[in-house]
């Protein structure tokens, strides 16, 4: 198997699309045609049918893991059905898990959750760099190991990320720089014959500025996105950081979670055809305002 990031470049080529298609089952949003009594199989049926429509147009789907986690044992089966099942479609699968620890709690983490064979099969693996460099040491090795992805938390698109990740030093830069540069060298070491590296980071769409700084000084890092749409983030500002490749953007991915996969118009769909037309619909216009 080749480098995550080679595999998300030839993905992202062969679709023309950076979208990625965020699995977010919150149960008060999934429509009454999947609803029943047992949660975890709405969920599931629900996801299942998502990803059928998403295969072939999407490189890659991001499941947000406490989603399902909320719904205990039944609810984390799910997501691991999911995962492998996306990746028969021929999807890339990235586990939002936000995973960080130190020591042997981190090398547990990066065994359950990074490559094809972990408990929860992932190509990528979301992960929380704010307690320094020794707790991303087993994620860089495992990723490293089984040629996954790592996506560090960096400048996230939530209004509170300022409180800690803009907090200025002695010289003026911002927490999240230095962060930048701690990662630096693990970015490096991760760099496949894409010209990208398989260690990622977060940069919320609603920063693009600071996107573009950010590529500067990370020029070979592969970007996750996330905060278009419905957070706010226009399409030119998600697509700030990203690089002009020869089948357009590249170099990262802009995540879409409830206006790709809950548009208002699939939720009071009357039979499953009609939920598939609306869904079919938001994922075209989606990827076209995206490319």
């Amino acid at each position: 198997m080749t480098g995550f990031a080679a595999r998300l470049t030839d993905a992202i080529r062969a679709r023309n699309s950076v979208l990625c298609a965020g699995i977010d089952p919150h149960i008060d949003r999934i429509p009454s045609l999947f609803q029943q009594k047992d949660q975890s199989n709405a969920v599931r049926d629900w996801a299942f049918e998502l990803i059928r429509l998403l295969a072939g147009s999407v490189p890659i789907i991001k499941p947000q893991a406490a989603l399902f986690e909320q719904l205990g044992v039944r609810g984390m089966a799910v997501l691991a059905e999911l995962s492998a099942a996306a990746m028969a479609e021929g999807l890339m699968v990235i586990m939002d898990a936000k995973r960080g620890d130190i020591g042997s709690t981190a090398k547990a983490y990066a065994e359950g959750w990074l490559g094809h064979d972990a408990g929860f099969p992932s190509d990528a693996l979301t992960i929380n760099p704010y307690l320094g460099r020794d707790s991303l040491e087993p994620f860089a090795h495992k990723a490293k190991q089984s040629e996954s992805g790592l996506f560090a938390l960096l400048r996230t698109s939530n209004p509170g990320s300022q409180d800690v990740q803009m907090i200025p030093s002695e010289d003026g830069k911002p927490v999240f720089h230095h962060v930048a540069e701690m990662i630096k060298a693990m970015m490096e070491d991760l760099i496949d014959n894409s010209g990208f590296s398989s260690f990622g980071v977060v940069i919320g769409a609603t920063w693009p500025e600071e996107a573009v700084a950010l590529r500067r000084m990370l020029p070979e890092c592969l970007f996750l996105i996330p905060g278009y749409g419905a957070q706010g983030g226009s399409a030119a500002d998600a697509q700030a950081g990203l690089v002009k490749g020869p089948e357009g953007f590249e170099g990262g991915l802009i995540n879409s979670s409830r206006g790709l996969t809950m548009p208002e118009t699939a939720h009071d769909a009357r039979n499953l055809t009609d939920w598939r037309q609306a869904i079919q619909r938001s994922l075209s216009e989606t990827i076209a305002a995206l490319r």
